[in-house]
């Protein structure tokens, strides 16, 4: 069975800790990851809009990394699906027309409310909160999840994390069950 096709909404990838996180689930290969290159562009704004001491360039070359590290991430070639499609929010559309045309079965958001069922159950994608997206991946494969949260929290090093402070920063990014499910396997992160 192929893994499934998750794509990941800017509102995801806005707070630091929940994108180095689900970066590092991406790269365990459970999921294939995907995004476009405006959604980068609205997460980066967004940040510059509320931290005036990162720079364009610094984001940009985290934005880079991310594409480099993830296999085949960057839709494109999704626009002209734009028009045709009708959500609550028009700012929207860009990314249920990426979803489509990538064959995506989820988009991994916090807004899901802006992702109507009635709309999205009959093309066969779920608008999920990431909490409940990293849920499903443990049932899939819990190790996977497991090691994600290990690599993430390796690389927290100013300042570094105990698993209790990591676990308390996946709760702080509306990750409560994640944090709870990794408690129960603390040994391994």
């Amino acid at each position: 069975m192929a893994p499934l096709i998750a794509l990941y909404d800017a509102c995801v990838l806005y707070p630091a800790p929940l994108r180095d996180f689900l970066m590092q689930l991406a790269m365990t290969d459970v999921h294939y990851a995907r995004w476009t290159d405006a959604i980068h562009e609205e997460w980066i704004s967004n940040v510059l809009a509320c931290r005036p001491d990162l720079t364009r360039a610094k984001l940009e070359r985290t934005r880079d990394l991310m594409n480099a590290n993830v296999r085949d991430c960057v839709v494109s070639g999704y626009e002209s699906l734009i028009p045709r499609i009708h959500l609550p929010d028009p700012n929207d559309r860009h990314v249920l027309a990426a979803a489509i045309h990538c064959g995506a079965s989820v988009i991994v958001t916090f807004n899901t409310k802006d992702f109507p069922h009635s709309i999205l159950d009959a093309l066969g994608i779920a608008a999920t909160h990431p909490d409940d997206f990293v849920e499903s991946l443990f049932h899939i494969e819990p190790s996977s999840v497991c090691l994600a949260a290990k690599r993430h929290r390796a690389s927290l090093k100013k300042p570094p994390k105990t698993v209790n402070e990591y676990l308390e920063c996946l709760t702080t990014q509306r990750m409560p069950k994640t944090a709870a499910r990794l408690t129960h396997v603390a040994d391994y992160i």
